[in-house]
């Protein structure tokens, strides 16, 4: 979700041709998937628009390409460390941060695989979004 909604936000601000967005797993699990069916609704809900995409895996390659690396929970963070290596994460240009962070807290974004509560997911996605557009668009 949080790849559409920060496209949309960017977008609405003009502001899109500043920022090269993607989103990447940290696991195999659904590498090659689409969009999880009920994160479609509640995007579709909410009005902001997507396409078909196919999930990959963060690769040592992003670092290098992506100023910014945004977490949605601390086991991204953990297992980034395990995949890429901790001196890959501490050598790399990109600023590797927790979504939540960006909007004051300190806690992971609610996670809808778990409770199947997309909505919350969405408000906690979609305030970081908001707040990351604001701090990065110039």
């Amino acid at each position: 979700m949080a790849e559409f909604i920060m496209k949309h936000l960017c977008r609405e601000a003009g502001v899109e041709k500043q920022f090269e967005i993607a989103s990447a797993a940290v696991s195999t699990e659904e590498i090659g998937n689409d969009i999880y069916p009920p994160a479609k609704r509640v995007l579709t809900a909410h009005g902001i628009p997507f396409s078909r995409r196919a999930a990959r895996q963060i690769t040592k390659a992003d670092l290098d390409i992506y100023d910014h690396i945004i977490c949605a929970d601390r086991s991204n963070i953990r297992i980034m460390k395990y995949l890429l290596g901790e001196d890959k994460l501490n050598n790399s240009h990109a600023k590797i941060s927790m979504m939540m962070e960006w909007v004051g807290q300190n806690r992971d974004v609610s996670d809808p695989w778990y409770t199947g509560d997309f909505e919350t997911a969405y408000e906690d996605i979609y305030a970081s979004c908001k707040a990351i557009n604001q701090s990065l668009a110039k």
